[in-house]
């Protein structure tokens, strides 16, 4: 989750804290546990065994952390803590107060029935989903700093400047930079100011978007950027190759769909998608398509489900992702964003394959007709029509497979699960985008 301990132990104790009742969110270790009540419905909570309600009625903080502390003695805890110092908020004591109850008595269970993990994680799920993908994508860039946690990594400006200069070299004027470790806050601002002008040289979209956002670790901000910043590595790649770098055009993101709904046509395939925010998407059976017309060996059918449910859908998207490491593709997207048809993580998706399918040396593509002649634009751009003599015709008749859905999820399961750990150890043998 790149959480700290800190952080960690305040999502754990506000968990039990609501399972108890307790109404206010505790932030800190000091002043939102100075009256001790936090505690007494954390340890209730924990220990039923040992509840005293008194703790709970009791009008003097300080009568109420000596209740505290003799009820945390009844589950082992030593008593290095004093009701002194919970009335006085002190914060270290407190932080190996509750670390010491984490220890002991913790309330978890690894019986997924009882107790969601979703109920964990109150921040939006989105957004971690979206931040492990960044920061999966910017550890592929191969630059010197490794990063482990993006909202925090990227403050002091050095990381995004590290990016911005692998991937458009020689945009960084590296005498106006800092280096961490930065102990004055206008040297970090200096630095985002910078990655902000970059940016908008790069013709990102940074409306009130100053260098200071990026310093306070305004999250939506910051993944906007990223945002701007993985599509823009992508459309390069894409530009750079061959057939567009003879043509001099700039690559959108019509172009990559054109390509994607003619790769699967051409395999003979029905299947078509309006946008990257086709709620047809969500079933996986387009990617599938797609991944079979670029490669007709790469796709087992009899793996396939018709994704009508959410286990069939999830079944689908966790092969698709499993299909497209190893075909070479770079990547950083979970089951969840096909499913929920993330549309960023969806482009991506469709542009690493697309990506992977052009460097392949039997990809002749014909030469596109000119974008300002096509009457479609706005729709799609320029058609790009490849000759896939080769290309064979996978079997469309669900009802073959002779695989019952458990066995499909204990392999793609364990497949996926197994590409997704040698990514992140870094082994990965697979194409790096922005390499």
């Amino acid at each position: 989750m790149g959480l700290s301990p800190e952080k960690m132990l305040l999502k754990w104790m506000n968990f039990h804290l609501k399972r108890a009742g307790y109404k206010k969110t505790v932030t800190n270790f000091s002043s939102d546990l100075k009256d001790g009540e936090a505690y007494a419905y954390l340890l209730n909570v924990l220990a039923p065994e040992h509840c005293n309600p008194a703790a709970l009625d009791a009008k003097d903080p300080t009568e109420r952390a000596k209740m505290v502390l003799d009820h945390a003695e009844k589950i082992n805890c030593k008593r290095f803590v004093t009701s002194k110092d919970i009335v006085e908020g002190s914060a270290n004591l407190n932080l190996g107060f509750i670390a010491q109850i984490f220890h002991e008595r913790n309330g978890l269970s690894t019986d997924c029935r009882k107790i969601s993990f979703a109920e964990m994680m109150p921040d939006d799920v989105l957004v971690s989903r979206e931040e492990r993908a960044f920061r999966l994508w910017i550890n592929s860039l191969g630059i010197t700093t490794y990063v482990n946690n993006v909202f925090e990594d990227v403050r002091n400006g050095w990381v995004l400047l590290e990016v911005l200069d692998k991937l458009s070299p020689g945009s960084v004027n590296w005498k106006q930079a800092t280096k961490p470790p930065i102990k004055m806050p206008f040297r970090k601002v200096e630095n985002c100011n910078q990655i902000i002008e970059i940016g908008q040289q790069l013709r990102f979209s940074l409306v009130n978007v100053a260098g200071n956002d990026f310093v306070q670790g305004n999250k939506k901000l910051i993944l906007a950027y990223l945002w701007q910043l993985m599509r823009f590595n992508l459309l390069q790649l894409l530009k750079n190759l061959r057939y567009h770098h003879s043509q001099g055009k700039e690559i959108t993101d019509a172009d990559i769909l054109k390509w994607a709904n003619n790769k699967v046509k051409n395999a003979g395939r029905v299947s078509r998608i309006e946008s990257f925010k086709d709620k047809n998407l969500s079933n996986g059976i387009f990617f599938l398509e797609l991944l079979s017309s670029v490669e007709p060996r790469v796709v087992n059918w009899n793996l396939v489900t018709k994704g009508e449910s959410d286990d069939e859908k999830r079944l689908n998207a966790i092969y698709i992702i499993s299909v497209a490491r190893k075909l070479g593709c770079s990547i950083f997207l979970l089951p969840e964003d096909i499913m929920e048809v993330n549309q960023k993580m969806i482009l991506i998706l469709t542009a690493s394959v697309m990506y992977w399918s052009l460097q392949q040396p039997s990809e002749e593509p014909d030469q596109c007709e000119s974008c300002a002649d096509d009457s479609s634009l706005h729709r799609a751009a320029s058609e790009l029509s490849i000759d896939d003599t080769t290309s064979e015709k996978a079997p469309s008749d669900w009802e073959d497979g002779s695989l019952t859905a458990s066995f499909i999820s204990n392999v793609a399961s364990d497949d996926a699960i197994s590409e997704t750990s040698e990514l992140e150890n870094g082994s990965s043998t697979t194409t790096t985008i922005g390499g």
